[in-house]
């Protein structure tokens, strides 16, 4: 005959409902532990008199990312001043993410020979001269030559910063990146709305001309406070030859890294389209104005302030594929319903959700740096994001084709649909 199980008394009861509370402890408990280590990885940054050069490299890119951004602000100004369509505005992005993509791996080559301190230094004093000769431009074809130049000199700047970073916290990359990045937000959210003020106020040439002297003053500060190098001086790149080429491509081409930068080509190519023609897209497909169109676009980048150092920061603890998945999720939701809502609180509400895929290159650039040999981490990352930038330098000219054709909407259900593969490819990398 069958047992029949005691039935549980009183006792046994309160024992069970006893365990929720302590279960709840140990929730809050997890939870307040994870966020006290994110606090105190980004309070490490300021320890060992490390907080100057950290903040004189995040305000050189917040010069040098917040100027490139400058042009999709101004993509109207330019189109009524030149005549062009939107395949001709997105050749332009395209032209200017070909020349930034085309200096990563020299800029690599000379990190690694001379010295990450110089090469900032460097960069800064090209794009002062550049950005002068954008400002100045007369006509289409001078246009076009003069964004060329001032990609190929903010370019310089894109290699070192992350090896420079690397090797001034090796115990806290992410969180130190992640600052930096968060940095460039702070220049995305005010300088392009203030350059499309002086347009607007002024001449577009004004829109990138008050940046000259301020690219001065970086340049003095990145002298002053930045060593002239953070890695080891000796380097597997300090004479080209057929072994160091067989060796630097046998290394970026392990697995783990082509995975990683998959993810990083996929994510790339959707934030060129979708910050080259947000402003545009507002103005004409959703009839916003120009004010309100670029405060959109400062939103944007302004979440990208939040976004950035807590992503970089979560990935120093739960490492890439699980913070991946949460942030590019968030930001394929946002991507996705833009085209679809209609009214001004939910296009904010889609442009939150769509910030979060500025949260992706925080996690995939310091793993990629420290899965590569130390000998040539310069030279390995400016040649992945040589690749990576290139392949996603299509992706304005590309968007703008479409939306001449009259598919404007479809090209953001298409960046949606790209994140998601992205996804998808993330949850395959080792934790690393």
């Amino acid at each position: 005959m069958a047992s029949v199980a005691p039935k549980a008394g009183p006792t046994d009861r309160h024992a069970r409902f006893d365990t929720l509370p302590s279960r709840i402890d140990r929730s809050v408990n997890r939870w307040s532990s994870y966020v006290a280590d994110l606090v105190a990885g980004l309070g490490a940054l300021r320890t060992e008199g490390r907080g100057p050069i950290l903040a004189a490299v995040a305000v050189g890119w917040f010069l040098s990312i917040g100027l490139r951004l400058v042009y999709p602000a101004l993509l109207p100004e330019l189109r009524r001043a030149y005549d062009l369509d939107l395949t001709t505005a997105g050749l332009l992005l395209s032209v200017l993410w070909v020349a930034y993509a085309v200096g990563q791996l020299p800029g690599g080559v000379l990190a690694d020979r001379i010295g990450e301190g110089r090469i900032l230094w460097i960069s800064t004093a090209i794009s002062t001269g550049t950005i002068a000769l954008v400002a100045t431009a007369g006509s289409v074809s001078v246009l076009f030559g003069a964004t060329a130049l001032f990609g190929l000199g903010t370019a310089l700047y894109g290699v070192a910063r992350y090896t420079a970073l690397s090797g001034i916290y090796p115990e806290n990359d992410g969180a130190a990146v992640g600052v930096t990045l968060a940095a460039g937000e702070v220049g995305n959210v005010i300088l392009p709305p203030f350059a499309g003020l002086l347009a607007a106020t002024f001449a577009w040439q004004l829109g990138f001309g008050f940046a000259v002297p301020l690219f001065v003053l970086v340049s003095v500060s990145l002298w002053i406070v930045l060593p002239a190098r953070t890695s080891a001086p000796t380097s597997a790149v300090d004479s080209l030859s057929f072994e160091t080429a067989r060796y630097v491509l046998s290394s970026v081409g392990r697995p783990t890294i082509v995975l990683v930068t998959a993810v990083q080509v996929l994510g790339f190519s959707v934030w060129q389209a979708y910050t080259g023609f947000y402003p545009t897209y507002l103005i004409e497909v959703k009839g916003l104005s120009y004010p309100a169109a670029t405060t959109l676009f400062g939103l944007f980048f302004a979440l990208g302030i939040v976004v950035q150092p807590v992503s970089g920061a979560a990935y120093d603890r739960f490492g890439l594929p699980r913070t991946a998945a949460v942030v590019l999720g968030i930001a394929a939701l946002g991507l996705a319903a833009l085209p679809v809502v209609s009214t001004l609180p939910a296009v904010v509400l889609a442009t939150a959700f769509s910030s979060a895929l500025l949260g992706l290159t925080v996690m995939t650039m310091p793993y990629l740096t420290a899965a590569l040999p130390d000998d040539m981490q310069g030279t390995g990352l400016g040649f992945l994001r040589t690749v990576y930038m290139l392949i996603g330098a299509a992706s304005p000219t590309v968007a703008g084709a479409i939306a001449d054709r009259g598919f404007f909407d479809e090209v953001f259900f298409l960046l949606a649909g790209l994140v998601a593969v992205a996804i998808a490819l993330s949850t395959l990398v080792p934790r690393g």
